[in-house]
């Protein structure tokens, strides 16, 4: 089997990679959404593809590997690995999960990071009636994820929020130390939470980028008697290029609250400091940004050896991203928690994809499926309809 060629359109808000062979066979593979600038990223590989064996994933990828980095090029090379093992699993009739040594667990736990309702503010109260909604849905989350601090609208909201000018335009771009009233707002809202979700329900707290390590280690101590299931993204994270393994160390060696990092990073070598020093209690790689399914196994298999534990990225990886994370946590190790439920947006998203069961979700786990290959396929004729003038080949042979 040879790749004849290597295709990438935007599907709504997500660029989605199709590779075909001489055979019949595709595979498909998508990167976030709002990634619409992709497309030349992906399609600069194909010159490195064409001709090679696909069912030989390691052997495509070490082609291509190296030439990858943080956002926007290690998105790329990781949807390319996606269907990839699409395009493997299918040819063998089988499960990827089964290509990458065999499922470990029948159903796999998600977290809410991505089931959203419009928030009215930025207050305590706000907070409590947004969580309130997040946990009477359907999918009936057992850990959900809420945005404070940096990762929120609070600086521009909260008067006095922290001691610098709020920036912008670009996302997340707030960054400095907070005042004592902008600490105390976040603490204040988080524990509204906490009266919401008693102890029935896991919150995560996504932060930053953007606190200084004092802000952070403050935070964490504040939150302690309260069991908070992490930190997420303190010091860096979205599209930060950069790692910062002995800040995170400094932190968590100073709390008992645990700190999650790592959605932003590209490839193992860039985990290999955090895990090696523990620098952190939870990491979680996104397989559209870390290099792909295999990676981000790799990850969690070294994770695991070193007592770090693993919670995924994912929130906006599309229906197609769905799929490779529940194939990739159907056989991460026992460190695992649970992957960032990503959703398909815009919601025809779920007209034009077959294969995912009905309802996806049932009490925060999802049934790993059996089908060949990623196990969804595109309903060709209605996704036809939602493909742009200078996309409208993708689906040909």
């Amino acid at each position: 089997m040879k790749i004849t060629a290597l295709k990438c359109a935007i599907i709504g808000q997500n660029p989605v990679v199709r590779i075909t062979t001489d055979e019949g066979i595709d595979g498909y593979g998508e990167a976030e959404s709002a990634k619409p600038y992709l497309k030349p990223h992906v399609l600069f590989y194909q010159q490195w593809l064409i001709g090679a064996d696909p069912t030989n994933v390691e052997s495509v990828m070490l082609r291509i590997r190296r030439m990858g980095s943080f956002k926007p090029w290690g998105s790329a090379v990781s949807a390319i690995e996606m269907a990839l093992w699409d395009i493997a699993g299918k040819a063998a009739g089988v499960p990827v999960y089964k290509l990458l040594g065999g499922k470990v667990r029948d159903k796999v736990r998600v977290y809410n990071g991505g089931v959203r309702f419009p928030m009215n503010g930025y207050t305590p109260e706000d907070y409590a009636e947004n969580m309130a909604k997040m946990k009477a849905a359907a999918e009936n989350f057992s850990i959900i994820k809420q945005s404070v601090g940096f990762h929120s609208p609070m600086p521009g909201h909260v008067p006095n929020f922290f001691y610098g000018d709020v920036q912008p335009g670009a996302p997340h771009s707030n960054r400095g130390l907070l005042t004592e009233r902008g600490l105390k707002h976040v603490i204040a809202c988080v524990e509204a939470m906490k009266d919401v979700l008693g102890d029935e329900v896991g919150l995560a707290l996504d932060c930053g980028p953007g606190w200084m390590p004092t802000d952070v280690i403050r935070l964490a101590r504040a939150l302690e008697p309260l069991n908070i299931m992490w930190l997420e993204d303190t010091i860096n994270g979205d599209y930060n290029p950069y790692v910062l393994a002995d800040v995170y160390r400094d932190i968590t060696m100073s709390t008992s609250t645990p700190i999650h990092t790592g959605e932003q990073i590209y490839l193992r070598h860039n985990f290999k400091e955090l895990i090696e020093k523990q620098a952190v209690n939870i990491i979680g790689p996104d397989p559209a940004d870390v290099g792909g399914i295999a990676e981000l196994k790799w990850i969690a298999e070294y994770a695991d050896l070193h007592g770090i534990l693993m919670a995924p990225h994912g929130t906006f990886d599309g229906l197609i991203g769905l799929a490779a994370l529940v194939h990739a946590a159907a056989v991460m190790p026992q460190n695992y928690i649970a992957f960032e439920y990503p959703t398909g947006n815009p919601k025809w998203w779920y007209d034009i994809v077959a294969g995912l069961p009905d309802p996806i979700v049932k009490d925060s786990l999802i049934e790993v499926w059996d089908r060949p290959g990623l196990g969804v396929s595109f309903k060709i004729d209605e996704a036809q309809k939602h493909l742009s003038e200078e996309d409208q080949d993708f689906f040909a042979s």
